[in-house]
């Protein structure tokens, strides 16, 4: 039963690595990319939604996104989620195109993505560390309820800890990697 437990437990954290993984790809230095824009949010219709649920993404230039939004009504909402998402860009509509350049990578500019990384790197953390209180609780939830011992609790406890302490230091080099890799001239 423990060792589904911790099966269970490897697979979403490697869930939140992935997110994680997918979110740094996004973060490009110094061309357009679709998933730039993926972690952006847009308040739509009462609830929050990703930005490629409200409009089709497009890059129509090496240094230009481009975003058509399927409702007009929704395009100031985009545009304000584009600016307010702290990926630094600067987004102008035109009607239902939301046009979104690149801007230049300057030192300045690296740095802000360097902290964006660290932000997602944060969050990836947050989520790991979510299910490693998800699997203490249940651990001792079985160890409550007679199907382990006490000193099987522990033992599992300290597994479900190097399991996170092993993920946590993935992101860790993922995130250092990344950062060497926008600080680059």
């Amino acid at each position: 039963m423990s060792e589904d437990l911790l099966k269970d437990l490897d697979k979403r954290m490697t869930g939140a690595i992935e997110n994680f993984k997918t979110e740094l790809q996004g973060l490009r230095t110094g061309r357009a990319s679709a998933e730039l824009l993926a972690p952006v949010m847009v308040e739509a219709y009462g609830s929050s939604v990703p930005i490629n649920q409200v409009g089709a993404i497009s890059i129509p230039e090496p240094r230009m996104i481009s975003v058509s939004v399927w409702d007009k009504s929704m395009a100031g909402a985009v545009e304000r989620a584009i600016r307010e998402s702290g990926l630094g860009l600067n987004p102008m509509a035109d009607g239902t195109l939301i046009r979104v350049p690149i801007p230049d990578l300057n030192e300045e500019r690296r740095k802000e993505l360097t902290k964006v990384a660290g932000n997602y790197a944060e969050a990836a953390r947050v989520a790991v560390r979510n299910v490693r209180r998800d699997g203490m609780d249940k651990s001792k939830k079985m160890e409550k309820d007679g199907d382990i011992s006490k000193d099987e609790m522990h033992d599992l406890n300290d597994e479900v800890q190097k399991l996170t302490d092993r993920h946590v230091g993935t992101i860790d080099t993922m995130l250092n990697d990344k950062q060497t890799e926008i600080m680059q001239v």
